[in-house]
């Protein structure tokens, strides 16, 4: 980290100029200083358009030919927090005009940072802009990563799938309330009421007991043979008029009540086919990165995974090593310790969440199907000396998931399990 830092430093010149720029929705403030951390120029807003993002360009060469750092600049970094998606069109403008660089600070840096000039937590436009061009000048900042083409496009779809699930689990979510409180003997019938076709169209036609009973045996039978045509007979038919019966269902507000499990319905089955356009969609980029025979190789890891984790790192080879790929996502290891108190270590979350999240749900899948990531697994949290917790042992699981990913990848190997866990190791897990 230390040799990070002092070779960001070292690029900062006294023919550089830093530009600190405060990102909002709509104007943005920017402020200018030398290689020292003096301000240099008057405040400057601009607008996220076009005509805005050409005005502070021009603001920026105005400052140069007015000779105000004594020496005629040769870099310009331009340095701006990712907030939100707001930043995105600035930073792509900035690069694709390659005059300038444009790097980010942690938004959490300027927060502390931004009252050691005036020993005040006071948050305003112009005082961000000036902390993090200095955090800048500092060498605190990172490059910011832009995905192009495939993977571009991988991560729009994993975040459209992403924002796809949650609609899915409202919607599920929706229709259980309306099930406790109007049919709660339902799923006694139905033990996964959203998943068959019969008890989806008795949620559709006559989904509360008063309405089921009115029907009658046949008319119900006929309703649930409109969708399915042998599955469901009269003996489920009898279960369900028996549950109507006896339900404690209330029984007010039915029609309105009626309305919005329709409404709900037809949102998770929209949702549910958009959710296979999407995944289609994403099996098809997956191939076009050319690394879907390796990663499908790994037991555990299919499509969707496959094409979710390359979207939110991009291309894996970017990086030198897997351990900056677990960084990337925030498995670095953090501890708090002073003197005689010493704490445990833990990850330090300062990463891509959505990474984490998916890498989590790989290795829950890999350590049920996959043996020698069981096996990893089951030493993980029986070992003698410092066994793990459940969720401990899964993120240690999520990072060897990482290593196979990037050592398969650039070998453009496929996946090998006697190569997984190496000679030591298995003779730790055979002690074990």
């Amino acid at each position: 980290m230390k040799n990070k830092i002092n070779a960001k430093i070292e690029e900062i010149t006294i023919n550089t100029l830093i530009v600190g720029v405060d990102i909002a929705k709509e104007t943005h403030y920017a402020r200018f200083v030398d290689y020292r951390g003096i301000e240099v120029g008057k405040t400057v807003s601009f607008r996220s358009d076009r005509g805005g993002f050409d005005h502070i360009i021009s603001q920026i060469e105005k400052i140069n030919k007015s000779k105000v750092l004594k020496v005629p600049f040769d870099k310009v970094i331009v340095g701006m927090e990712p907030t939100g998606h707001y930043w995105k069109s600035f930073a792509n403008y900035l690069m694709k005009a390659g005059k300038h660089k444009a790097v980010c600070v942690n938004p959490y840096h300027t927060k502390k940072a931004k009252e050691l000039d005036d020993n005040s937590p006071t948050a305003n436009d112009k005082k961000d802009a000036i902390t993090i061009a200095r955090l800048v000048k500092d060498g605190r900042y990172f490059e910011p990563y832009l995905p192009e083409e495939v993977y571009a496009e991988l991560r729009v779809l994993t975040n459209i799938r992403h924002g796809l699930l949650k609609r899915n689990s409202s919607a599920k979510n929706n229709i259980t309330v309306v099930l406790d409180e109007y049919f709660p003997e339902f799923t006694k019938v139905f033990r996964c009421p959203l998943k068959g076709k019969a008890s989806r169209q008795i949620l559709k036609n006559c989904p509360f007991p008063s309405m089921i009973l009115s029907l009658g045996e046949a008319e119900v039978l006929k309703k649930i043979k409109e969708a399915v045509k042998k599955t469901v007979g009269l003996k489920k038919v009898r279960e369900l008029m028996s549950a109507a019966e006896e339900s404690v269902g209330v029984e007010y507000g039915l029609e309105s009540s009626r309305m919005k499990l329709k409404m709900q319905i037809d949102e998770l089955e929209l949702v549910e086919k958009q959710l296979d356009e999407v995944e289609k969609a994403m099996e098809k980029m997956l191939e076009a990165t050319g690394y879907a025979e390796q990663m499908l190789s790994i037991k555990g890891i299919g499509v969707v995974s496959a094409a979710s984790f390359l979207g939110e790192v991009g291309d894996p080879l970017r990086f030198d090593n897997a351990r900056q790929i677990s960084n990337y996502a925030g498995y670095n290891l953090t501890e708090d310790s002073s003197g005689k108190n010493k704490s445990g270590t833990a990850i330090s979350k300062r990463g891509r969440s959505q990474l984490r999240s998916i890498l989590y749900k790989m290795a829950l899948v890999m350590v049920a199907t996959n043996d020698d990531m069981k096996q990893l697994y089951k030493y993980l949290k029986t070992r003698k000396d410092n066994p793990l917790k459940r969720k401990q042992a899964l993120v240690v699981i999520s990072k060897k998931i990482i290593t196979v990913i990037y050592s398969l990848l650039k070998k453009r190997e496929v996946y090998n399990p006697e190569l997984v866990l190496g000679a030591v190791r298995k003779e730790m897990l055979a002690a074990a």
